[in-house]
């Protein structure tokens, strides 16, 4: 049997998607800039992916830029509005447990004369409005929680955190690469300023991504070029790649409803068979306030890179951690965050759960894991 429980990492494009790509890649080919008939039409696609994307968050099309993923989002939404504000605010709140694209984006303004502030999150990885109320000063320019954890799928009280930066008058922003097309995501509902999407997370394409930006957000070009994307980003427009994310961002929306309880009902399959059928196991993140398909352990005296290979020669595809940090010898920045010892925190595998998996999957699942946990204690004696 194969099974792929990467969800997190990359989904795989749904059929859809793609034939809403094919005609991009050979019959309608102009350039969506240009005036005339071919390059109109280019045009329109654009626009009605942009109408998509935005409908999925609950946004104004013209509040949608287009991007090459969530990474290129992250770093627009930071570094656009701290060199807009770059005069009077030099200041940026954060936490320890985001990704790698906001964590860098921020250490990369430390280094150019900003400061940036890393709360700390709780065992279940959490951070509290109380907190960021505390951490604000009269020249914070932004804010940038994620709206759900990559590795531990904690989802964050966004909305709260909002209140707390609209009262200050502080803009917010938000990466919801996970959570887009996994839960129920409305820009006025959570009161956020800016938010990350990226295609291939949601059965779209890779390369490509979006940020949503309030129109009055102060926002310093990113791509210096032409005037794409009403001047935000220079560069030929990606047309095929946003129809095809558009296409997927259509389908979130459709199937929404249905696919939330259905993963959440087999991701608590898989995190009871775990807990109740392997000693020494650790659930990461909070127990229900998680992504649907997210469920991260930490198997004693079992390291990660042993039970991902045992698991990997038994058809199963999990991972231990952000596949953006797979090259690292180091164990996650989050799990430590949280609390867990090192031992603990090299011994963790997240599984995320997608559109495919079935219970029967869930339950090799579970069977394989009992028996490449027991055959990697065994070897190391224990």
């Amino acid at each position: 049997m194969c099974v792929y429980m990467d969800h997190a990492a990359t989904t795989p494009m749904a059929p859809e998607v793609w034939e809403a790509m094919k005609p991009f890649a050979s019959e309608v080919f102009g350039n969506a800039s240009s005036l005339h008939t071919f390059g109109r039409e280019a045009r329109n696609a654009l626009e009605r992916a942009r109408e998509q994307v935005a409908g999925l968050i609950g946004a104004p099309a013209d509040q949608v830029i287009f991007t090459s993923g969530g990474t290129e989002s992250d770093n627009m939404a930071l570094c656009g509005v701290a060199l807009a504000r770059r005069d009077t605010h030099r200041h940026i709140v954060t936490t320890a447990i985001e990704h790698h694209a906001v964590l860098e984006t921020c250490r990369f303004l430390d280094q150019v004369g900003f400061e940036a502030t890393y709360l700390t999150v709780d065992s279940d990885g959490f951070v509290e409005p109380q907190q960021v109320a505390d951490a604000l000063r009269p020249d914070t320019a932004l804010v940038s929680i994620m709206t759900a954890n990559n590795e531990i799928g904690t989802i964050q009280p966004i909305a709260a955190i909002s209140e707390v930066t609209k009262e200050k008058g502080v803009l917010f922003h938000t990466d919801a690469v996970q959570a887009c097309g996994a839960i129920p995501i409305d820009v006025a509902e959570l009161g956020v300023d800016l938010l990350s999407m990226s295609g291939h997370k949601l059965y779209g394409p890779k390369g490509i991504g979006a940020l949503f930006y309030k129109k009055e957000v102060p926002l310093e070009r990113f791509h210096h070029g032409g005037e794409q994307e009403r001047k935000r980003r220079g560069g030929t427009e990606n047309v095929q790649s946003a129809a095809g994310m558009g296409r997927a961002c259509e389908l979130a929306v459709e199937n929404l409803e249905q696919n939330v309880p259905r993963l959440e009902k087999l991701r608590d399959r898989l995190i009871d068979g775990v807990l109740n059928g392997i000693e020494g196991v650790r659930l990461n993140g909070h127990r229900t306030q998680r992504l649907p398909g997210n469920a991260n352990f930490s198997f004693e005296g079992a390291d990660s890179q042993s039970l991902l290979v045992n698991l990997d020669l038994a058809g199963i595809a999990a991972s231990n951690g952000s596949a953006c940090a797979s090259g690292s010898p180091q164990p996650s920045h989050v799990l430590p965050a949280i609390g867990l010892e090192s031992d603990l925190a090299r011994c963790a595998i997240r599984f995320s759960l997608g559109r495919s998996n079935t219970e029967s999957e869930v339950d090799y699942v579970i069977e394989q894991l009992n028996q490449s946990v027991d055959r990697i204690r065994s070897a190391a004696g224990g």
